[in-house]
């Protein structure tokens, strides 16, 4: 039997909370993070987008000054999570060559690298700082809380898109799993609120363009949704092999039972508008997992509230669960948080573990007509979840077709 891994820390910082129990309030409450964007570069480009879903908390606030200066914003917020996280574990003496970090990002230091560029070629070569390429790196993030922590047994940069934080944690199992690692730092950061990317975004028609009603742009399942929100900052889970963590008497938030990671193979941005990708994933997941359609009771979406995006999701669901679909409490929390991208799957793990934990599903905000294509059991209102066991899914969906599932259960 391989070892089983279990949660026993978490850490956040998002748009609608700069820490776990703020966020966790807020994500039950049905907050919007969504804000129109101050910044003069908004009126200086003409972007045709003019809100974001900022982090509530900017790490500058929390990291030193000297930390903040040498770290791009995305590894910001990925040290300010990691250590909550990792405070949370309560872990106090750990061996480092059995300690590992899986820290995803899907785009990584994109404002360290454009405002180099500007650097460069308004000031020229001298000007550029000795640390952009550490700073710029996508394995920044990973590096630096490697670092903070002393993690020696590796430190690992899963980068597939918006699927990239859910393969970080699938990372994660099978490191414990192997016993390549007893603990494992896992998690995803993302910093992607800048002119270009949102031009980029804008262009691809992926963005709303609710330039008016902020607070309501993001819209999941709704007849009327219109593209994503952007979002930004990160989240973090600490995994423990099972006996690792009753050794020490941890407090065990869920066990991370299985994972299921895989590819569409059909388009750059479009999914596959059969969900083949997604069923299979969600598939592998159950059965890695070795639970049942009918055991599983929750999942927190992928549900960006794209047009194009939601559907074939739904048809992935119903074609790996059945009838027992209709019975799937369903949670869209990028509704309030906006798409962190990269960080996305971390930040809703996050929650899926205090869901069962707390058994209580987050809110999807912002659904007035439920598209009928998509007749989902989704959650609006504070609903508990059941006593006993119980299990939940958390499903991510990136460019390039990627698809990562993972699976949580009760202790």
């Amino acid at each position: 039997m391989p070892r089983k891994v279990v949660i026993t820390g978490l850490g956040a910082t998002t748009p609608i909370g700069g820490d776990v129990p703020t966020m966790w309030r807020n994500a039950l409450k049905g907050v919007s993070g969504a804000h129109t964007l101050e910044d003069d570069w908004v009126a200086d480009f003409n972007l045709p987008v003019t809100f974001a879903c900022r982090a509530s908390n900017q790490a500058d606030e929390v990291l030193t000054r000297v930390e903040a200066k040498r770290m791009d914003p995305s590894t910001q917020f990925a040290v300010v999570a990691a250590r909550e996280a990792w405070k949370d574990s309560g872990i106090e003496e750990i061996d480092h060559d059995r300690l590992a970090v899986a820290f995803a990002t899907g785009i990584g230091g994109v404002w360290t690298l454009l405002d180099a560029w500007d650097t460069l070629r308004e000031k020229g070569p001298r000007r550029v700082l000795p640390m952009t390429v550490p700073m710029l790196m996508p394995n920044g993030p990973a590096a630096a809380v490697s670092m903070d922590l002393g993690a020696r047994a590796g430190a690992h940069t899963p980068v597939s898109a918006c699927a990239s934080g859910t393969e970080a944690l699938s990372l994660g199992i099978e490191l414990i799993r192997t016993g390549k690692a007893d603990v494992v730092m896992t998690g995803g950061a993302e910093a992607a609120i800048h002119p270009m990317p949102i031009a980029a975004f804008s262009a691809m028609q992926a963005l709303s363009r609710r330039n008016d009603d902020p607070e309501h742009a993001s819209r999941p399942y709704d007849i009327d949704r219109d593209g994503f929100v952007m979002g930004e900052g990160a989240g973090a889970l600490v995994l423990e092999a099972e006996e690792h963590a009753l050794a020490r008497g941890a407090r065990i938030y869920a066990e991370l039972a299985g994972a299921g990671v895989t590819a569409d193979a059909y388009h750059i941005t479009a999914p596959d508008p059969e969900g083949l990708g997604a069923t299979r994933a969600l598939k592998a997941a159950m059965f890695d997992a070795r639970v049942q359609p009918e055991d599983v009771v929750h999942i927190n979406a992928h549900a960006t509230s794209t047009p194009v995006g939601d559907k074939p999701e739904y048809t992935a669901l119903k074609a790996a669960f059945g009838s027992h679909v209709d019975n799937l409490a369903v949670s869209a929390t990028k509704s309030q948080t906006g798409h962190l991208l990269g960080a996305s799957g971390a930040v809703e793990s996050v929650m899926t573990a205090l869901a069962i934990y707390e058994r209580q599903a987050p809110v999807t905000i912002n659904l007035e007509h439920q598209d009928p294509e998509i007749p989902l059991d989704v959650v609006t209102s504070a609903r508990n979840l059941p006593q006993g066991d119980i299990v939940a899914l958390n499903n991510s969906f990136g460019f390039g077709g990627h698809n990562a599932v993972v699976v949580f259960r009760s202790i």
